[in-house]
C-alpha cells in the first residue's frame, strides 16, 4: 500500500508494507501526468515501512526510469535498510536525477528544496 502526496513540482510516495506493481503504476500515472504539464520533477520515496516489494514492480522500476531518465531533477530516498540504498546506488545508471539517501525527512525534503 503506498500514500501519495503532490504540490507543485514534488511527489511524495510513502510505502506501506509489500510495494507492488498496482502501488507502483499509481505513482507512474500521476508521474506521467505530472511532468506532462510541470515538467521535471522532485521525488521523495518514504522506505521506512516498506516490508519487501514484487520482482514485477523492480522489472517496472528500471523500465520506468529508463523512459524518464531526463524527467526528474532529483531523488531522495528514505530509508535506513542497506539494499534499498545500494538500490538507489544503482538507479543512478539509468536516471539523469540527482538521487540521494536520507534517514530524516526533514534532511531529505531540506535538500530537495534547495537550488544546489
Amino acid at each position: 500500500m503506498i500514500s501519495i502526496d503532490h504540490s507543485g513540482k514534488l511527489v511524495a510516495i510513502t510505502v506501506f508494507g509489500e510495494f507492488t506493481l498496482a502501488d507502483y503504476r499509481e505513482f507512474e500515472e500521476l508521474a506521467d501526468y505530472k511532468i506532462k504539464f510541470d515538467g521535471r520533477l522532485d521525488l521523495l520515496f518514504d522506505l521506512r515501512e516498506m516490508a519487501g516489494f514484487t520482482i514485477d514492480l523492480a522489472v517496472e522500476e528500471i523500465r520506468h526510469s529508463r523512459q524518464h531518465a531526463h524527467d526528474y531533477r532529483r531523488i531522495a530516498i528514505l530509508t535506513d535498510d542497506q539494499w534499498v540504498t545500494w538500490s538507489a546506488w544503482v538507479s543512478q545508471f539509468f536516471v539523469d536525477a540527482e538521487i540521494q539517501v536520507f534517514d530524516e525527512e526533514t534532511e531529505a525534503r531540506d535538500w530537495l528544496e534547495s537550488d544546489s
